[in-house]
């Protein structure tokens, strides 16, 4: 398998985990005060979503770098 195509494959993958889940959450855990031992935090959640288009445009972009590394190697 040539780069082109595993570049390619990763890219379908992508644009078909985008387009199936659209919408994703992280969560990033912050220090807010230390006083001795005592550590307090808080944990802040944010939620992120994939356009259509974007997730699209990289399924096509991949199925086009798998085609282009198909005819490539013969």
């Amino acid at each position: 398998m040539s780069k082109v195509m595993l570049a390619g494959a990763i890219l379908v993958l992508l644009g078909v985990l985008g387009l199936a889940i659209p919408y994703f959450t992280t969560s990033n855990t912050k220090d807010v005060a230390t006083l001795g031992d005592l550590k307090l935090q808080t944990t802040e959640s944010t939620s992120h979503f994939i356009p259509p288009a974007a997730a699209g445009g990289l399924l096509s972009l991949g199925v086009v770098l798998l085609v282009v590394g198909f005819f490539k190697k013969t």
